[in-house]
């Protein structure tokens, strides 16, 4: 497939294009995340709470795949754009095996840790046991996660990005098939609980993993698989880690934000744990549309920063960034106009619902600023500049969030902590706007 469209298109037909794919695809990522905990919490409040304490975790393996990944799709959307094919084919070469790697490393530190990592936030036995059988599952498929994501990275570099929502759909909708069979025991399939959520979602994972191995054999892509070309390169992995580190780290962020936030709002009631989870399930559904935005503009910001195309590169970062603020103007609506709707499908304990709806509405005063950075820490990974978006998130999550969050809460309780996350959203908006502008005026 000719690449060349990426720096010859128009630009808004071009973003739309490339974005729409990945927008579809990560709405339908958030929806099975939001349907399978909605089944989860069918189960008990204490499977809920067990959920909510074990994603933090999920989303750092989540994390490392997606960020290395970043760094994959940046280093082959570079070396296309600048026509060094074999330069792209051991950029997927190198990427492939070593997501391999990761995933058997995470899968061996994320089994045997996470009993030590729960029992830091609870005492309760039923939620313990809860968390390790769920988590024991779903890492057991960390290896097909990381592979699976490189694939997916892979294949947006090259453009392909109907075959990442493709791959993706066909995960999910398995996912959410098999969750209230797995779950509930329906047909041949015996009652399984927690248990079943977390098979669900790994054979969801597997079938994507699938159906990216079918399309390299039926259509392969230009940028290949070539074991002859895995040799010692330590330019080449100094490429991958540069940009994939910060990636990683920026994507792992949410995680440490998430296990701190658990233990302040910990000291209040285990309700707000459980309302922080649940408030983290439905945000997908927002981030992860405007994360589907981000994806479809990296390629083609790679391409046209390694074609020489820099007025461009510019002109897909403004175009981004104002579709990505009407996907968060879309959020903050919802966000307003129906939270006990939203917060109702996961408790139908009252207290805990007012709890719920107090949250959304205050965090999401937030949503619209944050497409500044949002938007400037994926283009700058897209320019294959990764510590300059890890300093963007770094700043929102750490620098500003945790100690809001820790002091605020001091002064108003529980909701001080919700109140945290817009005043962060603001005051990063900014420093994300000098960020990005100062390290694009290098290009």
């Amino acid at each position: 497939m000719d690449q060349t469209f990426m720096k010859e298109k128009k630009i808004l037909p071009l973003v739309l294009s490339m974005a729409l794919p990945m927008i579809i695809s990560m709405a339908v990522n958030s929806l099975y995340n939001i349907i399978d905990s909605f089944f989860v919490a069918k189960v008990s409040e204490n499977a809920m709470t067990a959920l909510s304490l074990v994603y933090p975790i999920q989303n750092l393996v989540n994390s490392i795949a997606v960020g290395f990944g970043v760094g994959i799709n940046a280093v082959v959307a570079f070396h296309l754009g600048a026509g060094e094919m074999q330069n792209a084919d051991r950029a997927t070469t190198y990427g492939l095996f070593l997501s391999f790697i990761h995933g058997l490393i995470l899968t061996v530190f994320s089994i045997f840790g996470m009993p030590y990592f729960v029992k830091m936030f609870t005492t309760d036995t039923d939620v313990i046991n809860l968390a390790v059988m769920y988590s024991t599952i779903v890492f057991s498929f960390s290896t097909i996660v990381n592979v699976g994501i490189a694939f997916e990275k892979i294949f947006q570099a090259v453009g392909r990005m109907n075959v990442s929502m493709i791959s993706m759909i066909c995960g999910c909708v398995t996912n959410i098939i098999l969750d209230p069979i797995m779950i509930f025991g329906l047909g041949p399939f015996p009652a399984m609980g927690i248990q079943g959520a977390a098979l669900a979602t790994g054979i969801g994972q597997t079938v994507t993993l699938i159906i990216y191995f079918i399309f390299c054999f039926a259509s392969p892509i230009q940028a290949k698989f070539r074991i002859s070309l895995l040799k010692p390169g330590k330019r080449l992995l100094k490429k991958l880690y540069s940009i994939g580190v910060p990636a990683m780290l920026n994507m792992a962020l949410p995680s440490l934000l998430i296990t701190a936030l658990n233990g302040i709002l910990s000291e209040f009631s285990g309700s707000y744990v459980l309302v922080l989870g649940v408030y983290y399930k439905l945000q997908t559904f927002i981030y992860l549309t405007a994360n589907g935005l981000i994806q479809g503009i990296r390629p083609i910001i790679g391409y046209n920063y390694g074609a020489g195309e820099h007025k461009r590169v510019k002109q897909i970062y403004n175009t981004a960034l104002l579709l990505s603020a009407i996907i968060m103007a879309l959020g903050t609506a919802l966000s307003w106009i129906m939270p006990s709707t939203l917060f109702g499908m996961f408790t139908a304990n009252p207290a805990t619902l007012k709890l719920g709806v107090t949250a959304l509405n205050k965090i999401s005063i937030g949503f619209i600023v944050s497409a500044v950075s949002v938007t400037s820490s994926g283009a700058l990974e897209g320019l294959g500049k990764g510590l300059p978006s890890l300093w963007i998130s770094l700043f929102r999550y750490i620098i500003i969030i945790i100690p809001a969050a820790f002091v605020f809460s001091r002064f108003f309780g529980a909701v001080g902590v919700w109140i945290s996350f817009p005043f962060a959203e603001f005051v990063t908006a900014v420093f994300a706007y000098f960020i990005y502008h100062k390290a694009s005026r290098r290009i």
